[in-house]
């Protein structure tokens, strides 16, 4: 199964901060817990109008480095959550040719989550309806750091001279390595900053962001983004007059020449 071709107005990376869960819970006088469950919805909705829409990848920043320090019941449910997500969602991802993909610290995980998350990993690797990449136990510093100590051991080891390091090589390192740095990012529930996410991958990525909290994500907010995606100019450091498409007949002219 195969995505329809995403539009040039549409983004073929979104990545999104799904912010907004504790909240979304407080405000209503309800455990966090219950907001991180009310989230995991926004989640297969935010799925399906990438599906929808023909957007390649979606990557989901779940389960911060830095997040290992909150409570520990809330740690501890969110792990339940998360295994409990991983048993129920997986077969319906594959179904519908859905790639799943984690990044970020692994080891830190229990055995169990772990096992479930090698499986889903190695039963979905075929598919190409989109790929989804969830960051989990993911920091961008951490992310960084790793690369530059995967490039020191290969300088150490003589399979790589300094001088040859450079952004591509770094790159390679890099959790995101072989897929395209995303082209939008979305945060939800009003921050406006990145939170150590995908530091490397941002460079040049279109930012979004909405007082919308996550658990109350809907396609009108998705629309309401990639619309803004698609009046904005991007010119990676070039100027307007370099980045602007050539008229038909210009295009003409240039092709018969």
């Amino acid at each position: 199964m195969s995505a329809p071709p995403a539009s040039p107005r549409v983004p073929r990376h979104l990545a999104v901060i799904m912010d907004g869960n504790g909240r979304w819970a407080e405000r209503r006088r309800r455990p966090r817990v219950i907001g991180h469950r009310a989230g995991a919805r926004a989640v297969n909705l935010c799925i399906d109008y990438c599906l929808q829409r023909g957007i390649e990848a979606l990557t989901l920043f779940a389960f911060s480095s830095e997040n290992w320090g909150r409570p520990e019941d809330e740690v501890g449910a969110l792990m339940k959550l998360f295994l409990n997500a991983l048993e129920r969602e997986v077969d319906e991802l594959h179904r519908r040719g859905v790639r799943l993909r984690f990044i970020g610290e692994r080891q830190r995980f229990p055995a169990d989550i772990l096992t479930r998350m090698r499986d889903a990993e190695t039963r979905t690797q075929a598919n190409r309806a989109l790929h989804l990449t969830i960051a989990a136990s993911y920091g961008g510093r951490q992310d960084i750091a790793h690369a530059a100590r995967a490039l020191a051991e290969e300088v150490a080891a003589g399979r790589l001279r300094p001088d040859q390091i450079d952004e591509a090589a770094v790159a390679r390192h890099i959790a995101l390595s072989g897929r395209a740095s995303p082209d939008l990012f979305i945060r939800t529930g009003g921050e406006r900053r990145i939170s150590n996410f995908l530091l490397w991958d941002l460079a040049y990525t279109e930012l979004w962001f909405t007082e919308t909290l996550w658990p109350e994500l809907d396609t009108a907010t998705l629309d309401r983004a990639i619309e803004d995606f698609a009046g904005r100019e991007r010119r990676f450091g070039l100027t307007s007059a370099q980045v602007a498409p050539v008229p038909h007949a210009e295009h003409d002219r240039i092709a018969d020449a």
